[in-house]
């Protein structure tokens, strides 16, 4: 049975909401029983806000940019952070893209879009962090660490922080289209 539900809409994107987020999210996982969360973190601090505010009950996973994101051979998220998040159970996920691998690689090289950015640039009609969430569960389910036929609660972001949260029934990336977004827990208004 479906019940009214408040979708939390902030002022602008960025990091500042990533409290509020966290508070939405952990609510909202209590209220439906959802199992697990993906958190995209760079740093890592994203991810430790999640581990304070969600507590043991909910498992989280850490999604980072991949290793060359910034420059060549350079992975943001250091080995102390890595180890503390693993020490608290979070398991991490460090991979391409889903919306930016090959085709990205295409873009620089011949100075043409390709349908992963094209439906990235898309999704970001709804704000970087919504793109984030939708993104980190195509990851997640192609690296086998979320199931396709359970909800998970997806965090993103705009450049650092968290400012959206959606509850989702991941896919794989070859099989896009099953995903299903499933509710919008928040994101900025302006963004």
């Amino acid at each position: 049975m479906l019940h009214d539900i408040t979708c939390r809409y902030f002022a602008k994107a960025g990091r500042i909401n990533t409290g509020k987020v966290m508070e939405a999210v952990s609510q909202r996982a209590k209220q439906l029983g959802i199992g697990t969360v993906l958190v995209a973190t760079c740093s890592g601090k994203t991810a430790m806000e999640a581990v304070n505010c969600l507590g043991p009950d909910i498992a989280i996973i850490a999604v980072t940019h991949y290793t060359g994101f910034v420059r060549p051979d350079y992975q943001e998220l250091e080995d102390d952070m890595r180890r503390e998040l693993e020490s608290q159970g979070v398991r991490i996920l460090t991979c391409q893209h889903a919306f930016g691998g090959v085709g990205r690689g295409i873009r620089r090289k011949l100075e043409t879009y390709q349908i992963d950015e094209i439906m990235a640039y898309t999704l970001r009609m709804f704000g970087q962090g919504t793109k984030v969430a939708v993104e980190l569960a195509l990851m997640a389910a192609d690296a086998g660490l979320v199931r396709t036929d359970e909800d998970v609660i997806s965090i993103g972001g705009t450049v650092q922080g968290a400012d959206a949260a959606l509850l989702v029934r991941p896919a794989n990336s070859a099989d896009i289209f099953n995903l299903k977004v499933k509710e919008i827990i928040c994101k900025p208004a302006v963004f």
